[in-house]
């Protein structure tokens, strides 16, 4: 049913939904933002915490949230356009 879903997706934007099952489509840092954020409310942690638990300082998790294109980001989405395929983003089920 997921394939189906994204297989419909005809524009360049992510879907920013309330649905937690729904996977995000990323194409570009802000999308990626979006999906972070998305992602640490739905676990209802702070990005304190967050940072806290992936090792990095709190101001780095919230400039990922606002959009931050970081170098290798911008190289890693260039060769998956090249490619022709994209990124999807979904809670792990384990």
């Amino acid at each position: 049913m997921q394939v189906a879903l994204l297989l419909d997706c005809t524009d360049m934007s992510a879907n920013h939904t309330t649905d937690k099952r729904q996977p995000f489509r990323v194409y570009s840092a802000s999308t990626l933002g979006a999906a972070i954020r998305h992602y640490r409310n739905a676990l209802g942690i702070s990005q304190q915490e967050l940072a806290a638990r992936a090792g990095m300082p709190r101001n780095y998790v919230n400039a990922l949230e606002n959009g931050l294109e970081t170098e290798q980001l911008k190289r890693t989405l260039a060769v998956l356009r090249e490619l022709g395929v994209r990124m999807t983003l979904d809670r792990e089920d384990w």
